[in-house]
């Protein structure tokens, strides 16, 4: 503390000094108060950071599976039957300028997936018994986890394979020789476990066989229910424009087409508007933590009085004691609010690393944790700060 005419300034240093007494003194009651602040702003980190992750990861998977996949699905008339795609609507999107494959999946509506003939047959799990074309895995972008693909022998015979929510719900998690499941009408014998298709979820809790074998064993009527596509990157636009009334040009109303890497986009923006939530949640946490950094700072000035008395008669301002308790609570703010900061990333390190997502922490996420910790800080102390500079050195000393 220096004089010069009249008036006395406290120095940094000295003010550092000051605001940590109280801390150091009373440890671990200002830790139980920092606590609170230390959950809000590590659950606004985490939330964030694990929000921007997700996306991050996502994008990443759909960058690698590629943007240009289409599918094009049968619609619905206006009774609300369902409309077929013409057998013919593959080979007709094929002609397509910018398109580079096409390969189509029929759902076999005579037929579902069961383990054995004993389980009850209206149990079918939201499994699908599809015919599937011979080249449909490079266009979802999946590939065979386990045992082979169909080819062109066995799309011909009573084989299947398996999607991956498939298998996982028909208990099977590896080839055996004979393994086999029942359709109600025809047994199937597994050849293969798929890899799950993160593009194309509908082939994950499928059974696929082969056009010919599902024509003649399962009754299949031979018209596609849902066509894949895979266009140049730069044609994508224009060939979406033109795949329904391609597919169908009869009733072109009663096609739907859809990019799946747009949809997967969307899905990952809505999920994020939950982050409200917990945000929410990080808001009270910070609220508790503001009451308690207010409750130790009164506490701390009636604890103080004769401490604050003896500085007053040795010639400390109402402005030296204002900032000292003060500057106390905006420090107790900011040491929660970086024990939160480092926590919250912590925790969005390690759960992005389990799920192999780049780990992503927003810049407004650790800088807005670290703000609102001082500015609560700042609120909390204020109105004890303001007490403490009104104590007079007389009444502080009667504590002694």
């Amino acid at each position: 503390m220096t004089a010069a005419a009249g008036r006395r300034t406290l120095q940094l240093a000295d003010m550092a000094r000051l605001s940590s007494v109280g801390l150091r003194s009373r440890k671990l009651r200002a830790g139980l108060s920092a606590l609170g602040i230390a959950i809000g702003v590590a659950a606004i980190v985490a939330v964030l950071g694990l929000s921007a992750s997700s996306q991050a990861g996502l994008l990443s998977e759909i960058n690698q599976l590629g943007t240009n996949l289409l599918t094009v699905t049968n619609g619905q008339s206006l009774t609300g039957g369902t409309v077929e795609l013409p057998t013919t609507a593959a080979a007709m999107i094929g002609r397509i300028n910018g398109v580079q494959q096409v390969q189509t999946t029929g759902t076999v509506s005579t037929a579902h997936a069961y383990r054995n003939p004993y389980l009850n047959l209206a149990a079918t799990n939201g499994l699908a018994v599809q015919a599937a074309t011979l080249d449909l895995l490079p266009v979802v972008a999946t590939t065979v986890a386990q045992g082979q693909y169909l080819n062109a022998v066995t799309a011909q015979e009573p084989v299947a394979v398996l999607g991956a929510v498939a298998a996982q719900r028909l208990g099977i998690d590896r080839i055996w020789p004979g393994e086999r499941i029942w359709t109600g009408r025809q047994w199937l014998y597994v050849v293969g476990i798929l890899k799950p298709a993160v593009l194309a979820p509908a082939i994950d809790s499928s059974v696929l066989v082969g056009y010919p074998a599902a024509q003649k064993y399962l009754g299949f009527d031979g018209h596609p229910s849902t066509i894949y596509l895979r266009t140049r990157t730069n044609k994508v636009n224009t060939v979406d424009t033109l795949l329904a009334a391609t597919a169908n040009p009869e009733n072109p109303n009663a096609v739907n087409v859809s990019q799946p890497s747009s949809a997967l986009v969307a899905q990952a923006d809505a999920k994020s508007a939950l982050d409200g939530l917990f945000l929410g949640l990080g808001a009270v946490a910070l609220l508790v933590g503001a009451v308690g950094v207010a409750n130790i700072m009164i506490i701390s000035v009636l604890e103080r009085r004769s401490e604050i008395g003896l500085r007053r008669a040795l010639g400390a301002t109402r402005r030296h004691i204002r900032t000292q308790f003060l500057s106390e609570a905006v420090l107790l703010g900011l040491l929660g609010g970086t024990a939160g900061v480092a926590l919250g990333a912590a925790s969005t390190t390690i759960y992005a690393q389990s799920k192999h997502w780049a780990t992503v922490i927003p810049t407004e996420a650790w800088t807005g944790g670290l703000a609102a910790s001082l500015i609560i800080g700042a609120a909390a102390g204020l109105i004890p700060a303001l007490r403490a500079a009104r104590l007079a050195p007389t009444q502080a000393l009667w504590s002694l």
